[in-house]
């Protein structure tokens, strides 16, 4: 229950709000216990034995008991001159009072609950924000370990799951148990024995929601768990979703997803169980506990010793005690339910943040020398065998190198590690000899552009896509930079042009045109150093040789960095260096390598390079 409670106290940022809410609560279950207590006149002009009475006949009783209470209170005389002489006369004008109060508890009920659910939304907000916040700051490893899916599954629905519990706390909580703990109060102070039987079973009840409580948190935790599965499995079956089409495998997906919601079902069934059992099991011990009250209520009458007004009035606060009081039940099992989202929620943020964004790092200096990768050494975890073993290179400034070598010998991770997208287990990175652990992040991917094989575009225009990450970008740059990317001819050809909305993904788009508003992204930030991960593999051959010849032109005096599977495109590169296994095993021109290199060779003589 610790991380719930932690992040029910930022509701605390709201004090105003809060403290009015709370307010609000008190006045409710005020002019409830008022109401009550309003009741006994009526009681008293009713059920006298001597026939029905007036008020005035009644208020000598009453001035006795008020001289009991503290500071001697007593009704003034002329207050009774101005009270209706007839029974039903006094009955009508107390029942207004009481209509009166009753409104004046709706109002009350209503400000309260608005204001509670507006503490709740906002903190909500709140904790999505930071959540969301946090994520951005994990590593790679960290979110692709968990997977997309898992964490947006947190965000959305482990945040909605938690606000039933915020808003059960202070809002259906605070509401039902001060109008609960007024009426017992009421009751307590018109006959205490019979109240005493029911303050004596709710250790009992509380026994009961706590076992039932910690079950229901568990089994909440496992469905949030399979809810996730459910989650992830329904997107990448639509992600993929052309891929499953012409595969025919909408079974096998239906098959998968189908695994996953029967899991989610049966835990969300435990559930179930433990929810259904709670008002059962404390119905029956709440009327053990009336059986027992009436019981003293009746030996009390008989002997003398309690009017039937009073323990009518008793009667009536214990019964609205227990119908504010029972939903608490419900109410702390939701609050249970609410703490495994917290739990998950808290596991995000005990996940440590990507290195390099403390405040107070060194900024790093533009690139102007060398780019130099010592010793490097990483491996994936769970992996058998490193990704990278003891790399070590030399990259000039202004220098266009090719990385070549087969699948999964290291290209994409080697160079991952230029931006810091990864993290070396053993070895440094150097720009210009200073060890980029040791700068600003921020600092070091300012000057470096990315392009990669997967590319990524966001819900927003043409233009706002290619000008992502580039803050006060004009037009003038992003056309210019869609010109040098060969795209502009294709988004002036769309209606709208560089306003034209981007589908989800791109989706709209083909996957060369994708690929050069990608280059155009990073040709538009102005990099000292660029990174070509499989750039142009998704475009045909006439525009990627138009291609290549503008990014010929930018790369001039940038420190070039490209992977490719086709040599075709790397020819033109100062130097290509050839990696298998995660090592380095050659580099050097084309027409070197060619001789000496057998692994090059073998790249080089393979049908389409």
């Amino acid at each position: 229950m610790r991380p719930f409670w932690a992040y029910a106290r930022q509701m605390l940022r709201y004090p105003a709000t809060l403290a009015f809410a709370m307010t609000f609560a008190v006045v409710s279950a005020g002019s409830m216990g008022a109401g009550i207590l309003g009741l006994r006149p009526v009681f008293e002009m009713i059920l006298s034995e001597d026939g029905p009475r007036g008020l005035h006949e009644l208020v000598p009783s009453w001035n006795e008991r008020l001289a009991k209470l503290p500071g001697q209170i007593a009704i003034p005389d002329r207050w009774v001159q101005g009270f209706p002489a007839g029974p039903f006369s006094a009955a009508a004008v107390i029942f207004g009072i009481l209509g009166l109060l009753t409104v004046v508890g709706a109002i009350a009920n209503f400000l309260h609950v608005y204001l509670s659910l507006t503490v709740v939304n906002k903190t909500l907000a709140d904790v999505r924000h930071a959540l969301f916040g946090r994520m951005l700051r994990l590593p790679l490893l960290t979110v692709t370990g968990k997977g997309p899916s898992d964490l947006v599954n947190r965000i959305i629905f482990d945040t909605w799951t938690l606000s039933t519990g915020f808003s059960t706390l202070i809002s259906k909580a605070v509401a039902d148990s001060t109008k609960g703990v007024v009426a017992v109060g009421v009751a307590v102070w018109l006959d205490w024995r019979m109240s005493a039987v029911s303050l004596a079973v709710a250790p009992l009840i509380y026994v009961v929601i706590r076992k039932l409580g910690s079950k229901i948190r568990r089994a909440s935790r496992g469905a949030l768990e399979h809810q996730a599965d459910v989650t992830r499995t329904a997107l990448e079956s639509l992600q993929g979703f052309r891929v499953v089409k012409v595969h025919t495998t909408e079974d096998k997906q239906l098959h998968a997803f189908d695994t996953s919601n029967r899991s989610f079902l049966r835990e969300l069934n435990r559930v179930r169980t433990a929810r259904a059992l709670a008002s059962p099991l404390v119905e029956v011990i709440a009327i053990f506990a009336v059986g027992t009250m009436a019981l003293v209520a009746v030996k009390a009458i008989l002997d003398k010793e309690l009017d039937r007004e009073t323990m009518i009035q008793v009667l009536l606060a214990l019964g609205l005690a227990g119908a504010s009081l029972r939903p608490l039940t419900g109410l702390v099992n939701d609050i249970q339910q609410s703490s495994a989202a917290a739990d998950r929620l808290a596991e995000v943020e005990r996940e440590l943040p990507e290195p390099g964004h403390e405040p107070g790092r060194p900024t790093l200096a533009p690139h102007v020398r060398d780019l130099v990768f010592e010793g490097i050494s990483l491996r994936y975890p769970g992996a058998e065998k490193p990704a990278l073993r003891e790399v070590t290179l030399t990259i000039r400034h202004g220098e266009r190198v090719a990385f070549v070598g087969p699948n999964g010998c290291g290209k994409t991770t080697l160079l991952s590690l230029v931006p810091r997208i990864l993290e070396p287990e053993a070895g440094r990175v150097l720009i210009d000899g200073v060890d980029i652990s040791g700068v600003s992040v921020e600092s070091l991917r300012a000057q470096i552009g990315v392009v990669t094989q997967e590319t990524i575009l966001f819900r927003g225009t043409v233009a706002e896509n290619i000008a992502y990450g580039t803050p006060g970008a004009s037009h003038t740059q992003v056309r210019a930079a869609a010109a040098k990317a060969r795209a502009e001819g294709f988004i002036m050809a769309r209606p709208g042009g560089f306003d034209a909305d981007v589908s989800e993904q791109g989706a709209s788009l083909s996957g060369g045109q994708r690929q050069r508003l990608a280059i155009a992204r990073a040709i538009i930030r102005d990099p000292r150093i660029l990174i070509l991960d499989e750039a142009t593999s998704m475009v045909d051959g006439e525009s990627e040789a138009q291609i290549a010849e503008a990014l010929t032109d930018f790369t001039q005096g940038r420190t070039c960095l490209i992977v490719a599977h086709r040599l075709s495109t790397v020819l033109s590169a100062d130097r290509i260096v050839v990696m298998e296994d995660g090592r380095v095993v050659d580099a050097g021109k084309h027409e070197e390598l060619i001789v000496r290199c057998d692994v090059y060779k073998r790249l080089f003589e393979q049908p389409g390079a």
